[in-house]
């Protein structure tokens, strides 16, 4: 039998390298030395821009109080769930700890964990939401067969009536549709077994989505400015084409809606690749790598703050006609796909970003789990 002794062992910079955390290490005075993967994902650089700068150039306390302590770098620190701006633009809640390196004065180990990212990008999301739309998944039957009924004989009365009660048969048809979309969207919420996966073009599926939206709605969709910015060099990812153009549709509708009050309403639409995310996502529990961003982006009001960590949540909207089963559905489409959906505001630049990450659709199961473990 092989002993763990006779095996190679990776060295200390491999290690940290799969750490899904983001691990810093800070020189004296707080000045960032050294940092993984994980840690250039979080605050969107690369070492190279990040050694050298002093951690609070690029992470903002909410509370003094917090920098002090970490000054004090004989003294290990942990806090959970504290608020912080990334390199002075993003809010975020993280979890936080930070150690002395034995034997080696003034050095420390930061690691970071992004609280708020982990919420939005749906690890919390176990069995609320489901056992919440159980009920429209078992009643759906019940009900859509009156509905059916019901608009036939709208359907007949419009042929009976004059022409000034025909819109009130209109009224009743119109309405019976739209309670039948608000069940299926439940249905597709509820709904357990995910739409095959295939390799797909994303820039194919974003066009398609946009192309969609300005038929559907001629007058204010060339209103808002579009602007692509696709990185040709991405390979397919791995996902529903059908699924992918209708969280594309979801996510530009609601960017065209928010920035409409704009004077030059404006929509990004950019992809990229992204290196060092991974999410334990599969049934078997094996670590998936999501190098695929999609984000849009729109230069809207944003979101509520007060509903900011809500969003993702069904029947939670700030639209008075709306039914808040959109982004529900949009995260439930992601994550089908293996992927996962995070929403962010920039103040700064007065944009809200909602990111998609995807993985790639060249997959070995040996090379996957070899890769996500590297």
């Amino acid at each position: 039998m092989t002993t763990i002794s006779r095996l190679a062992v990776p060295d200390a910079g491999l290690q940290l390298a799969s750490l899904p955390l983001a691990v810093l290490l800070l020189a004296p005075r707080l000045r960032i030395a050294s940092a993984n993967p994980a840690a250039e994902q979080f605050f969107g650089q690369s070492v190279r821009r990040l050694t050298g700068r002093k951690l609070t150039e690029v992470l903002v306390f909410g509370d003094s109080r917090f920098e002090e302590r970490i000054a004090d770098f004989e003294t290990p620190v942990s806090a959970r769930e504290i608020d912080v701006l990334v390199s002075g633009s993003f809010a975020r809640r993280i979890d936080m700890s930070v150690a002395p390196i034995a034997d080696v004065a003034g050095w420390q180990m930061l690691t970071l964990h992004d609280h708020s990212a982990t919420e939005a990008l749906g690890e919390d999301s176990g069995g609320a939401d489901n056992a919440a739309l159980r009920g429209p998944e078992i009643l759906a039957h019940e009900i859509k067969n009156p509905l059916a009924g019901i608009r036939g004989a709208s359907q007949l009365l419009a042929r009976k009536v004059g022409k000034r009660d025909r819109p009130l048969t209109e009224l009743i048809t119109a309405e019976v549709d739209r309670i039948a979309l608000l069940i299926d969207q439940m249905q597709t919420l509820s709904r357990r077994t995910a739409a095959p996966v295939e390799p797909c073009n994303l820039h194919v599926a974003a066009r398609r989505a946009i192309a969609v939206l300005g038929a559907a709605d001629g007058r204010s969709a060339p209103r808002v400015e579009v602007i692509e910015e696709f990185d040709p060099s991405l390979p397919p990812v791995l996902g529903s084409p059908d699924g992918l153009v209708q969280v594309l549709i979801n996510l530009l509708s609601n960017a065209f809606e928010a920035c409409s009050g704009e004077k030059r309403p404006l929509v990004l639409v950019r992809t990229r690749f992204a290196s060092g995310l991974q999410l334990h996502t599969t049934d078997s529990g094996r670590p998936v790598r999501l190098p695929i961003e999609l984000r849009v982006s729109d230069n809207g009001p944003g979101v509520d703050p007060a509903m900011r960590e809500h969003i993702f949540e069904p029947f939670v909207t700030s639209k008075n006609s709306g039914q808040g089963l959109g982004l529900p559905l949009v995260r439930k489409l992601v994550r089908d796909m293996n992927g996962r959906i995070s929403h962010e505001r920039d103040d700064t630049r007065g944009l809200t970003h909602f990111r998609v990450h995807l993985p790639l659709a060249e997959r070995d199961d040996s090379v996957q789990d070899e890769g996500a473990a590297a």
